[in-house]
């Protein structure tokens, strides 16, 4: 089948983009800036991809006619104040030239509307709705509840307000039910849906069993992360005190929290689950949805040898964290170098740690697992199975190997050295420049202290890292 993806750089787009080639399929990915759009080696055989902009109709001649179906997944609420005319004008354009192809099938994903006094937010999902299925094609459109995955706006939202306060204050919105809902759950929805004629021209709410307040998740997910929190609501904040309390605290943009906070004075729970029924799926509760974003190293998959086979990367029960760093509430040092050999750049970077050492200030390293040792951890373990092999699943003193590719020239590494969070260690070669990037995810201040008193140990040791992969 030959599927039109719009949002294709997005969170939901990227990842739903993995799941369509591992079933098969044929996407043609529209994207307005095609250098920001950069698909893994193993699907670019399957996939087609056009630079164009929705707003721009001259622009939409390079979609393809032959086209079976498409998935309407934009959004520009954080980009313009006139985001409504802005999302009406993409809807608009999207249906005139996708009823001219010869697409059977549309599906939108927007947000669960509850009331007849909608946010803006809520009000533009609703009229792009509209729009959308006033198209000659079938049309379905599933309205979801918060997504949870690293990665949402509304998630990365809760991570940020509980992994950096403490003590809360907070409004009085927090008391306003949802009913959040898995991004692996809103895959599955997303997926079996296509071309399924019971879905046909048809309105479906999705959402996880838990119906639950705003205060609720960031407890759950306090708890989930072992975080002391205390949450006082009070009543004088207003949705722009608000938006402006969220902008300040977390790393949203202004405007994506005054859209957020206006739909979240709303509750936003599923009025009809028939979908749900329709396909079999059974979606996983919150707790369980916090622990499929956030996984453990033991979750990942035991995959065997040097390439991730693609049903494995698109098993929906695989975190994204395990096939990239986490790019959301995270502390990261990049750093570059230009490399002379790649070839020799890359035995050395297969070969790191165990008996090989670090390459530079190897006495450091030898010193951070002894006091890893020290308050429990793990030290520098048995070193590494083999000195120039690598599989997933494999120790390196205290790292254990989260994702290695020969043909991508690329490893990630998890930390299993005692922290206040979790850390990973990325080389990747592009082109010829090393990119080397250590990133971690802080749990509460404490984490966060952890990460800034290391700094210039950080400096020191990753730039002299970096350079001798290199050299």
């Amino acid at each position: 089948m030959k599927i039109l993806l719009t949002g294709a750089t997005g969170y939901i787009g990227f990842q739903l983009l993995h799941i369509l080639v591992s079933a098969g399929n044929r996407v043609v990915c529209c994207v307005r800036d095609i250098d920001r759009f950069s698909p893994p080696e193993s699907i670019k055989d399957s996939i087609e991809t056009v630079q164009l902009d929705f707003l721009d109709s001259d622009t939409l001649s390079k979609i393809p006619e032959d086209i079976d179906a498409a998935y309407y997944l934009m959004h520009s609420m954080s980009g313009s104040a006139n985001y409504q005319n802005l999302e009406l004008i993409c809807a608009e354009n999207f249906r005139k030239i996708i009823s001219a192809t010869a697409a059977e099938h549309v599906i939108y994903l927007g947000g669960i509307l509850n009331e007849d006094n909608l946010s803006e937010h809520l009000a533009s999902r609703k009229a792009v709705e509209s729009e959308l299925a006033k198209g000659t094609y079938n049309f379905t459109a599933i309205r979801s509840g918060i997504v949870v995955g690293s990665g949402s706006g509304s998630f990365e939202i809760i991570r940020d307000l509980v992994e950096k306060l403490p003590v809360m204050i907070t409004p009085k919105w927090l008391k306003t039910k949802c009913q959040p809902i898995s991004v692996f759950d809103v895959m599955k929805f997303l997926h079996l849906s296509l071309k399924n004629p019971k879905t046909y021209n048809k309105i479906f709410d999705i959402g996880g069993p838990d119906i639950l307040t705003y205060k609720q998740m960031l407890l759950e997910y306090a708890k989930f992360r072992k975080l002391l929190r205390l949450i006082i609501s009070v009543p004088v904040l207003t949705p722009r005190l608000s938006s402006y309390w969220l902008y300040l605290v977390t790393e949203t943009s202004y405007r994506l929290a005054h859209a957020l906070v206006s739909s979240m004075k709303i509750d936003i729970t599923c009025q009809n689950q028939e979908l749900q029924q329709l396909l079999s799926i059974e979606p996983m509760n919150y707790t369980s949805a916090l622990a499929v974003a956030l996984p453990d190293l033991e979750q990942q998959p035991s995959v065997n040898p040097q390439l991730v086979s693609s049903e494995e990367k698109n098993d929906l029960s695989v975190s994204s964290d395990w096939l990239n760093t986490p790019k959301h509430g995270c502390l990261k040092d990049k750093k570059t170098a230009n490399v002379t050999d790649i070839e020799t750049t890359m035995q050395k970077i297969w070969a790191i740690g165990g008996d090989t050492g670090w390459y530079y200030a190897n006495w450091l390293w030898k010193l951070r697992a002894v006091l890893d040792k020290m308050i429990g951890g793990v030290g520098l373990g048995s070193g590494r199975r083999d000195p120039n092999d690598l599989y997933v699943g494999d120790k390196i003193d205290f790292w254990r190997v989260a994702y290695v590719n020969k043909t991508e020239k690329r490893l990630i590494l998890f930390a299993e050295m005692k922290v206040p969070g979790e850390a990973w260690l990325e080389f990747q070669i592009k082109g010829t420049t090393l990119h080397q990037t250590a990133t971690f995810r802080a749990r509460g201040i404490l984490g966060r202290m952890y990460w800034y008193v290391l700094l210039p140990f950080h400096a020191f040791i990753f730039r002299g890292l970096i350079n001798r992969l290199a050299k």
